[in-house]
């Protein structure tokens, strides 16, 4: 694995985002605590730049994105993007670029998550929660519509009748019923969010890089897809995939011997 040069970290902070590198993974944090974490023009360019500049990197292989407590993040700021003085670019979607990101990124929720940052954390390849996690839609309650996937994103999570109880209302919902609905894949303990993280995307390091694309591929490809087309893509991924069969044996032999549920 090629490691990106000592200051790649800091050339994609902005203010309201540090970003920092180590053994492939690039840590996103959204840092603006007193705003709740809210997203300004320059933190969701930032992220844009970040998952792009994680693409074309061979040395990055996942984002863990996470934000300073006590919040994940609030969404968009409002007060920014409704002001007389609105900066040019404020429909600046990040959701959009995570989504069709080739480098897994998982979102770690460590606190309320509500709106514009649900529609981001819901475009990650998936999401771990602290116990002190919330997650809303408040879209409708103030007198906006979503535009950054909730209307599709959200019902493929939870289910259809639970998307509208939640952009309906504006009501949030703890991390055990997130958990429950299946917008979460883990719930833990608040001090050991960000360790599972990390140990999940050491697994994902581990892993042999090409296969792990293309799964992502696929799983993007298919997901919400007809089952026909989805297995499609598989059938036809299958025939072009090539692989080393010692590598495979090696692998194999390494990961009967470590026993499950080991990560490296």
């Amino acid at each position: 694995m090629t490691a990106p040069s000592a200051d790649s970290g800091a050339s994609l902070a902005v203010e309201g985002l540090r970003a920092e590198w180590a053994d492939g993974v690039l840590d996103l944090v959204l840092d603006r605590p007193a705003a709740r974490n809210a997203l300004t023009v320059a933190m969701r360019r930032g992220l844009i730049r970040a998952v792009r500049a994680a693409d074309a990197d061979p040395g990055t292989r996942v984002v863990v994105l996470t934000g300073a407590d006590p919040a994940f993040s609030g969404g968009v700021d409002l007060t920014e993007s409704l002001g007389p003085g609105a900066p040019a670019g404020a429909r600046t979607d990040p959701a959009a670029v995570v989504r069709v990101a080739r480098t897994p990124v998982i979102a770690a929720v460590n606190g309320l998550c509500y709106t514009g940052a649900l529609e981001l954390a819901l475009s990650c390849s998936f999401v771990l929660a602290s116990e002190r996690a919330r997650f809303a839609d408040t879209h409708a309650a103030v007198g906006l519509i979503a535009g950054w996937g909730q209307s599709a994103l959200l019902p493929l999570a939870v289910g259809v009748r639970m998307a509208r109880q939640m952009m309906l209302t504006g009501e949030p919902i703890d991390a055990e019923v997130a958990l429950r609905a299946g917008l979460v894949t883990e719930v833990l303990p608040h001090e050991r969010l960000l360790p599972r993280a990390r140990e999940l995307a050491t697994a994902i390091v581990a892993a042999h890089e090409p296969a792990v694309t293309v799964t992502l591929g696929l799983l993007a490809d298919g997901d919400g897809a007809p089952l026909a087309h989805a297995l499609a893509l598989e059938a036809q991924a299958g025939l072009r995939w090539r692989t080393d069969p010692d590598e495979v044996a090696r692998r194999f032999a390494a990961r009967t011997r470590r026993g499950p549920g080991h990560t490296t």
